[in-house]
């Protein structure tokens, strides 16, 4: 069960990125293009149709919403469009992930999240 959920989240996740590759191609017909960036924006969005903390049916607008979306922009995109986006969401999703990279990002976040209590932290003594 577990890795067919992987597996369908894979496929998603290499679907979303085609999808990211046919808006941005000028090949792509205007009104695909503008789906294709609604759907991703929604996708990208902390603003779901339905709250994603509502058990079960918080999911559900991911779960349905989100694939037919991109699977109606993958239809109506033209056939070289949708090969050009299909090699270019390969060479990405091939690319070796930087640990440098990853950790120069964990370590800009700890600094701002010690930032910010720190400035709490003075705030609320000075306030006690």
């Amino acid at each position: 069960m577990i890795g067919k959920l992987k597996a369908t989240a894979s496929r998603v996740t290499n679907d979303a990125l085609i999808v990211y590759f046919v808006a941005r191609d000028p090949n792509t017909p205007l009104f695909v293009r503008l789906l294709a960036l609604a759907i991703a924006a929604y996708a990208m969005s902390p603003i779901d149709l339905i709250p994603d903390f509502i058990p079960i049916v918080g999911y559900l607008d991911d779960i349905i919403l989100l694939p037919l979306g991109i699977m109606l922009v993958i239809k109506l995109t033209p056939k070289n469009v949708i090969e050009a986006s299909r090699s270019k969401a390969s060479e990405v999703i091939a690319k070796p992930v930087s640990l440098v990279a990853a950790a120069v990002v964990i370590v800009i976040w700890l600094s701002c999240a010690s930032g910010f209590g720190f400035l709490v932290w003075n705030a609320a003594a000075g306030h006690s």
